[in-house]
């Protein structure tokens, strides 16, 4: 009963996205009809089942018809040990239960590079989209080239998952099959926008606000939640406590400051931000990046330009004509 119950809340999801195809493959509300009509081919292959579905004798066509995805310093005996591996049978397994349909997430990525498109003309496109199981590299989520998408899903089940048992808690909570898509377009960010000119804190939280503004272009039906890969409750805390913690950067001459330590207490990956005060537990990691992202939407509200332009701003430039104002 224990197996059955934990996977309901996956089973639930998959219903949900379904129908939320089914809504999707139609007109989208808010969307120009310029960005829908972009022709988008996206070649889908789950060769997560592929491989679950292969033995050693399968092994020479897999790989003449997919090389990319078998590097060349990893011999034969490898990937036959793989498929008869009993945790990695387990982990496919259960990649094929949280992800029986892919076409809601395929919906979405095309929807997505549309905007790509659309905004960026000459960047390339992935023509071929790969879905693997990657061993739980949750650091590799999604890797993304000129050509090709790969998708670890098995980095996908859920944040309860029985597989991500041990990790902490907050990288298991973006585990979450609702941040797939916002993983792509942070690769994508990632490559997109220039790494800051310089080394002082504002800097490099407009560097990551820049990045969080292209979502808010290249996924303009998603909640804010979503693009930052926070819970309802620390969007909700970052929004109430905005003018707070903008107040702390100010009073301690945080801006330009080139601390180093400044990066893993307000800008990395973390359970929480690091003030050194009692509302450390109740924050959320990456706070700074937060902040960053609210300059540079305010910069944005009161500048017309293509955002090629945004990202060619310096930091501390874009900072100083964004007549920021916390929200109180």
């Amino acid at each position: 009963m224990k197996g059955i119950v934990g996977l309901l809340p996956r089973k639930i999801i998959a219903i949900v996205l379904l129908i939320l195809y089914t809504q999707c493959a139609g007109p989208q509300p808010g969307i120009p009809e310029e960005i829908l009509e972009i022709p988008v081919s996206l070649e889908t292959t789950r060769f997560d089942l592929l491989f679950d579905a292969s033995g050693p004798e399968d092994l020479p066509t897999l790989k003449r018809t997919y090389p990319y995805l078998f590097p060349e310093q990893f011999p034969d005996s490898i990937w036959i040990a793989t498929m008869a591996d009993t945790l990695q049978q387990q982990l496919r397994k259960e990649v094929k239960a949280s992800f029986p349909d892919f076409r809601p997430y395929e919906t979405e990525l095309e929807l997505f590079f549309k905007h790509v498109a659309y905004y960026f003309p000459q960047a390339p496109l992935p023509g071929k989209v790969f879905t693997i199981t990657s061993n739980v590299d949750y650091k590799n989520k999604v890797i993304l080239t000129d050509t090709l998408l790969l998708i670890g899903l098995d980095n996908y089940l859920g944040p309860d998952h029985k597989f991500y048992e041990g990790l902490p808690n907050f990288v298991a909570k973006e585990l979450d099959p609702a941040f797939m898509i916002s993983d792509v377009a942070g690769d994508f960010c990632e490559k997109m926008v220039p790494l800051a000119t310089d080394r002082s804190f504002i800097a490099q939280m407009v560097y990551y606000g820049k990045g969080l503004y292209l979502k808010d272009q290249l996924m303009p039906l998603a909640e804010d939640s979503v693009k930052i890969k926070y819970s309802a409750a620390e969007l909700q805390w970052a929004r109430d406590n905005e003018n707070q913690v903008w107040r702390y950067f100010i009073e301690r001459e945080l801006l330009y400051s080139t601390d180093k330590k400044l990066g893993p207490r307000f800008l990395q990956p973390a359970p929480f931000s690091k003030f050194g005060l009692v509302l450390d537990n109740d924050s959320p990691g990456r706070i700074g990046q937060y902040i960053g992202w609210q300059i540079v939407r305010s910069f944005m509200e009161q500048n017309e330009m293509e955002l090629r332009e945004l990202l060619a701003i310096p930091e501390e430039e874009l900072f100083k004509e964004s007549n920021y104002k916390p929200r109180k």
